[in-house]
């Protein structure tokens, strides 16, 4: 029990550290000092710094390895089920946002850890992979009601859900211009909805 305590804290310091400092600059022995251990403590448990990173993803990511398994997580199913096109898509938004409400900060530690020292570019990789699948569960069934504007065909509709939900974008609008969840959720709808969908930009109704 107490190791699991240890661990935990472990984790949330480096958490607190990569995501204030970023992950290139947060060593190992400043990750010790916040958790209060000893630094081979925190070797013992983890092993080095692209570990912790990966035990993060786990933690707070939990259905990261599920991207090509065939079957749509149940929440998109269920929003799937939704006949209304926008309220498909709103349903989409709203994932999305709960997603990046736990786990921006930590996909943006990992994009900058695959970026500057090519640690966890596998885990970056995949995540990837799996929000586009995820994206094309929802893009298929616009494909299947024959709602995709003329001329636009499903990978560069997937690239239009894979940029405006991504977590850099987020990030970009939530936390560095401090757009509230409402607003980015609305204003990401909106730019789905007008792209994706024949006549598209009527309001909600």
């Amino acid at each position: 029990m107490r190791a699991q305590l240890t661990r935990r804290r472990i984790l949330d310091a480096a958490m607190e550290l990569f995501s204030e400092h970023g992950y290139e600059a947060t060593t190992i022995a400043s990750i010790a000092r916040e958790a209060g251990v000893a630094v081979q403590t925190v070797y013992f448990s983890f092993g080095n710094k692209q570990q912790l990173l990966r035990n993060l993803i786990s933690l707070h990511l939990p259905c990261e390895d599920t991207a090509g398994a065939g079957e749509p997580h149940a929440g998109i199913a269920e929003a799937l089920a939704v006949a209304d096109p926008r309220a498909q898509l709103r349903h989409l938004v709203r994932l999305t946002r709960a997603i990046n409400e736990q786990a921006a900060p930590l996909l943006e530690v990992l994009r900058n850890a695959a970026v500057a020292e090519d640690d966890g570019g596998d885990m970056w990789q995949t995540n990837k992979e799996q929000r586009r699948f995820f994206q094309r569960q929802f893009v298929g069934a616009l494909v299947d009601g024959e709602l995709l504007p003329d001329g636009l065909g499903p990978e560069r509709a997937v690239d239009i859900c894979y940029a405006l939900l991504g977590p850099e974008l987020y990030h970009l609008l939530a936390s560095e211009r401090e757009w509230t969840q409402e607003q980015w959720e609305d204003w990401v709808h909106e730019g789905l909805c007008r792209h994706l969908i024949k006549g598209g930009d009527r309001p909600d109704g």
